[in-house]
Order: C-alpha cells, then sequence, then structure tokens
C-alpha cells in the first residue's frame, strides 16, 4: 500500500473513533441527566389554602418524594381565583422538574369550559405525570325524606316538579355537575343552591331547608352514622371498599361517573427522562401499603396511571362534562 493509502485508513479509523465517541457521549447523555435530577429542592405547588384535602394528599407525595430524591420538597400553597393562580404560576415555570403541582378536574377541565380568558392551555402547558388519588363523591339526602334509592328519589322528584332543591358549594364544582347529571339522566327538576362552603351546606341539608347534594364520604360520614343524613349511592363507577354495601350511580344510570381526581403535573416541555423518573417514583409511592392506609383514613383511594392515560382522562372528561354544562346552561356567576 501506498504512503497516501496508509494517511487515508489512518484518517478514517480516526474518524471512526471520533464518531463512535459522539454516538456514546450522546447515547450517555440522557441517562446521566435524568440521574442528576433533582439538583435543587422541589417546590410541589397546591392551588389551594393548606388543611383541605388536596393539600393533605399532596404533603403525603412530598414527605415521600423527599425520602426518595433525599432533597427538600417544599409544598407551596398558592390559593385563590379558584385555583388558577397556582396553576398559572406552575404554566410559567422554568420546565427543569423542580416545579410540580398537584391538579384536579377543577382547574384542568371544569374551568376551561367555564372561562374564555384563561392564562393557561390544560394540554398544552402541562405535562402529566401520574394520577395520585381518586375520591369518590356520595350523594346523600335528608334523612327525614320518604327516600332510600336513587330510583326512589327520582320518582319522589317526578311527582313534584320543581320542589325540590339541591346544594353545591361551588358553581361549576363537582356537587353541580353530578346533580345537574343526574337531573338530566332521570328527567327531574331540581333546584339548584349555591353555598359558600360545604358547612352551612350540610347545616341546611340537615335541617331539611335543602334536600340533597354530592360530597366526599369523609365529609359527611359522621353525618351519616348518626342518622342526620342518608346516603343513597356513590358516584364512582364501582363500588367503593369503605362503603361496599352502597350502590353506584352507574348501576342505576350506567355511564355515570362523579369523582375527584388528583394528578401530579409538571410545565410541558420538561423532558421526557424527568418525566419517566417522576413517574416511576409515584407509582411506587401510592402503591406501597403506608399510603393506602393513610389515604383511606380520609376516605380517598390511591391511583396511579401514566401519562398518556391521565391526558386521555382529562380530554374524555372535558368532552364529557362539556355536554353537561351546555345543556344546564351553566356559567361562572
Amino acid at each position: 500500500m501506498s504512503a497516501f493509502g496508509h494517511h487515508i485508513q489512518r484518517l478514517s479509523v480516526l474518524c471512526l473513533a471520533i464518531i463512535g465517541g459522539l454516538f456514546y457521549g450522546l447515547s450517555c447523555s440522557t441517562p446521566l441527566s435524568a440521574q442528576a435530577y433533582p439538583t435543587k429542592p422541589i417546590r410541589l405547588v397546591v392551588p389551594y389554602t393548606p388543611g383541605g384535602p388536596t393539600d393533605y394528599v399532596a404533603r403525603a407525595i412530598a414527605q415521600r418524594l423527599q425520602k426518595r430524591y433525599i432533597q427538600q420538597v417544599i409544598v407551596d400553597n398558592r390559593a385563590g381565583g379558584a385555583g388558577v393562580i397556582g396553576t398559572d404560576i406552575v404554566a410559567k415555570s422554568n420546565p427543569d422538574g423542580h416545579t410540580l403541582f398537584v391538579g384536579t378536574p377543577g382547574q384542568l377541565v371544569i374551568l376551561p369550559l367555564l372561562m374564555t380568558n384563561l392564562p393557561y392551555q390544560p394540554l398544552i402547558d402541562f405535562m402529566p405525570i401520574s394520577k395520585v388519588v381518586d375520591s369518590p363523591q356520595v350523594l346523600i339526602i335528608n334523612a327525614k325524606l320518604p327516600i332510600n334509592t336513587v330510583s326512589e328519589l327520582v320518582t319522589y322528584a317526578k311527582q313534584r316538579p320543581g320542589q325540590l332543591n339541591y346544594a353545591s358549594v361551588q358553581t361549576g364544582g363537582t356537587g353541580h355537575l353530578g346533580m345537574e347529571l343526574l337531573k338530566q339522566l332521570g328527567g327531574i327538576d331540581l333546584l339548584h343552591v349555591t353555598y359558600k362552603g360545604t358547612a352551612p351546606a350540610l347545616t341546611d341539608l340537615i335541617s331539611g331547608r335543602v334536600h340533597a347534594m354530592f360530597s366526599s364520604l369523609p365529609t359527611v360520614q359522621p353525618h351519616i352514622q348518626g342518622g342526620r343524613l342518608r346516603l343513597l349511592a356513590t358516584g364512582a363507577k364501582q363500588r367503593t371498599d369503605a362503603i361496599k354495601d352502597t350502590p353506584t350511580l352507574n348501576e342505576t344510570y350506567p355511564g355515570f361517573d362523579l369523582g375527584t381526581w388528583y394528578g401530579l403535573f409538571a410545565p410541558r416541555r420538561t423532558s421526557t427522562p424527568i418525566v419517566t423518573q417522576l413517574h416511576r417514583a409515584i407509582v411506587e409511592i401510592v402503591s406501597s401499603s403506608d399510603i393506602a392506609q393513610l389515604y383511606a383514613s380520609q376516605g380517598v383511594e390511591p391511583a396511579h396511571t401514566t401519562p398518556q392515560e391521565l391526558e386521555a382522562i382529562i380530554r374524555n372528561e372535558t368532552n364529557r362534562w362539556r355536554k353537561v354544562i351546555q345543556t344546564a346552561g351553566i356559567k361562572l356567576e
């Protein structure tokens, strides 16, 4: 071989070595970046005040993430605007995995259907990581009513059009939408009475000023056990372990599904390795026995999904509740 040929051969080997090194570096960069996360404290935004059910769930998750990562996980309560303020903070945060938030259908499904000027768009600004909790809603009535089943409630209401009413604590909230869905499926007429909180609504329900409402089980369980309220059904698709003898509304009206879920979200442009790592951590946390016991004491159930499944839930619920809202003519007051 000529000297020129040897020179070309050496250049070819050198080029192959350089190219191989580049590919190796690229292949290793993603795992290494994921392994380095987190590099500073994580801020977990809760768009509600401290002490509520969302805050309780978020703090349990934060404690376990902190043990896993040996980095501080700070719960940052940013209430206001029905959750809009805290949610928007995360939408505009640096997508490096160090700012996360616990979102609910309130900010990610219902408000986008009721408000035209939201500062964020759920499926554009947020990256779903996993659902963390399911919290079924239950249908309760004043205990003095001669009603023991959902079918009896519908029959009773049909015999008294416009004479019965129901309470909710927020226009467009879960309780409001659930009752409007029941009205549409049952073909009944009930008057909506809005309250500024669950406590005054329950006071009037117990006294008989209002006749029915949807609420979370832990909130109303003492009144049910005390005979002041009667539990008719759960809004969950399947019977709830804590009240196995209570039928679902789905058994009377197939497809009825009313509950609240909480999910973990990051800004949309957060890298796939970080999202994958967070998802793995959340699945392990919510699958643990201690979380199951902790959440059961609060009447909620641990849950997890893939990011794709949670995004599909948001899309499906948006389509489902859009129809209910349009049919009922619901508008924010």
